[in-house]
């Protein structure tokens, strides 16, 4: 079993702590401080989430993506031919995206998480830092086309431009990429068009390949799911309770990223429920092909709660792992 997270952070700390990046993005805002110096807050607040992750006992961390206004236009604002328009609703959340309006050829022009990688896995030390990137059907899907007018065309112009950064990825030596994927749920009709997007993904990185999915049902795409080229499926149980019957024939080429915390909700599990929750699922999977982390990103919690939760989450681990031995 490897202790993980799915995403994001919470960038904000409650009283007394010193909200120091709202502050620094309002100040910048204002033309009170500089570029270089709002870069300087980022770095201070992703260590210190990367600091939060490492004490509450996760073992396989992400950089919080500070940096990430949402999960389309950080991507969206660093390709050819997209620009970021108003705010949508994501999902069935109280949160807002700003939609990735495509008004040319999409194409590959800087890297895009590469370097914010390299410092997070700098700062983690030896604790290895997985990358994130929101998957390429996800992109087309929370988009508004005005130039490919096709979703095909649109998925696979997503694809190649991000395949680009993989490979930066993959010579930097990343040992784990993760897409988040949640759209493929609600499309299932989709999914051959969606395998064929990641075979282009298999083909240049070497390392553990994820896809991560959230809020939503994978039960309509049970009997296909083994047909992913990936290694790691991520599925959230907390919204969909009907996810757990894909435990019992979960495909035996992949492991499972078993999100059992709720990241939605302020509710805190115990490590007893967490240990049970595993322990159900070990009645199918092997240990080492569970990944145990939250539903998905924890930025909707206030973010004393979300280490509350991972710590939880870690000590619910370790009472599983204790009664191993």
């Amino acid at each position: 079993m490897i202790i993980t997270v799915v995403d994001h952070y919470p960038k904000i700390p409650n009283p007394p702590r010193e909200p120091k990046l709202r502050r620094a993005i309002h100040a910048y805002d204002q033309g009170k401080i500089t570029k270089e110096d709002l870069d300087r807050v980022f770095d201070e607040v992703t260590k210190e989430v990367i600091e939060e992750q490492i004490s509450a006992g996760i073992e396989l961390i992400t950089d919080g993506q500070i940096r990430w206004e949402d999960g389309q236009s950080y991507i969206g604002k660093k390709l050819d031919g997209i620009e970021i328009g108003g705010l949508f609703r994501y999902f069935d959340n109280n949160t807002y995206y700003r939609q990735p309006i495509v008004i040319g050829e999409i194409r590959w022009k800087e890297p895009i998480i590469l370097e914010d990688w390299k410092k997070a896995q700098e700062w983690a030390k030896d604790k290895p830092v997985k990358a994130v990137l929101t998957g390429p059907y996800t992109l087309a899907r929370l988009s508004r086309d005005e130039y490919y007018k096709d979703l095909e065309k649109l998925s696979k112009a997503y694809t190649k431009a991000l395949v680009e950064e993989v490979k930066l990825l993959e010579e930097s030596k990343v040992n784990y990429l993760q897409l988040n994927e949640p759209s493929i749920q609600y499309y299932p009709e989709d999914f051959d068009l969606f395998l064929e997007l990641y075979k282009e993904f298999r083909k240049i990185f070497s390392g553990k390949l994820a896809i991560y999915t959230y809020f939503h049902s994978l039960i309509p795409l049970k009997n296909r799911l083994k047909e992913l080229p990936i290694d790691i499926l991520g599925i959230d149980f907390v919204s969909k309770k009907e996810n757990f019957e894909l435990l019992k024939e979960f495909p035996k080429n992949l492991s499972l990223g078993y999100g059992i915390v709720d990241a939605r909700n302020t509710k805190l599990e115990t490590p007893e429920q967490i240990a049970d929750l595993i322990k159900r699922a070990l009645n199918y999977i092997s240990e080492d092909n569970l990944y145990i982390n939250p539903s998905c990103g924890l930025e909707y919690l206030p973010r004393e709660r979300a280490y509350e939760k991972l710590l939880n989450l870690s000590l619910g681990v370790k009472l599983v792992r204790g009664d191993k031995k």
